[in-house]
């Protein structure tokens, strides 16, 4: 009876003890409420409401360059439409983001493609930019855990440094981000993609900020891969305005088709 009784005892200690070392994991994997702030703040103000924008992309390689021109439009940070304007042999050419989920609209051959999780992590229209960096305004916020590190100092703008590690069964590419954000007008001046081995991917520096009304953007992006030699993509805002009128319904499969260059 009393081996008993100290064996019961002995699987309460267990039990008290793995049910507070779960409740502690718990708590250290759960965001940090601060840094989840500074990620929205930094995301809010390069998108707001809704926009309008024309974009410049141009992917640079050791042989050759390349430019692309498009017109983009976005509703939060679920809703996303952009057409390609130039060159003329990728005119025309649309994408639709919903939530999470891509489709293409290619009327060279009359027919709307959704994009499978396979081609996520490929490069955008040839760029260094991949697929699941065109979903990641939603993703970043509801997809990983947010934790704030020692702010640093990057080309001389003070910045918060934000960690941001995938949750469990989160559907993402990158294994950890690192992101700066500056202290005084949250805008995000880097940011570092790691793969699933933690190696660092691709660094996107932003530069060349500019007051539009009361917000102020980065309005250049560059996309740089690691131990790749003179290659990059470089995005430029040629124009954009925010907080325009728009409904849920523009962002639609039939309107894809539609939309005219």
């Amino acid at each position: 009876m009393e081996d008993k009784q100290k064996n019961m005892k002995a699987i309460f200690l267990f039990s008290e003890v793995l049910l507070s070392f779960l409740f502690t994991f718990t708590l250290k994997a759960q965001s940090d409420p601060q840094a989840i702030q500074i990620v929205k703040l930094a995301e809010d103000q390069m998108r707001g409401n809704s926009s309008e924008a024309i974009i410049s992309m141009t992917i640079v390689r050791p042989d050759y360059t390349r430019k692309i021109s498009m017109k983009s439009w976005a509703l939060g940070e679920k809703y996303g439409l952009t057409i390609i304007t130039a060159p003329a042999k990728d005119k025309g050419m649309a994408f639709l983001k919903r939530d999470k989920e891509i489709w293409n609209w290619q009327p060279t051959i009359d027919r709307t493609i959704k994009m499978p999780p396979s081609m996520m992590s490929q490069g955008w229209m040839g760029s260094d930019l991949t697929t699941e960096d065109l979903v990641r305004q939603n993703s970043i916020i509801n997809d990983y855990i947010h934790k704030l590190l020692k702010g640093q100092t990057f080309q001389g703008i003070k910045c918060h440094v934000i960690e941001l590690l995938p949750k469990t069964n989160a559907a993402v590419v990158w294994g950890k981000i690192i992101l700066h954000i500056s202290e005084k007008d949250y805008l995000q001046y880097k940011a570092e993609f790691f793969d699933e081995d933690m190696e660092l991917v691709n660094t996107i520096i932003g530069a060349e900020p500019k007051t539009i009304g009361e917000r102020k953007i980065l309005s250049v992006m560059e996309i740089i891969p690691r131990n790749k030699p003179n290659q990059k993509t470089i995005f430029t805002y040629d124009k954009i305005t925010f907080d325009i009128p728009m409904k849920e319904s523009f962002y639609s499969l039939q309107n894809l088709k539609k939309l005219k260059v």
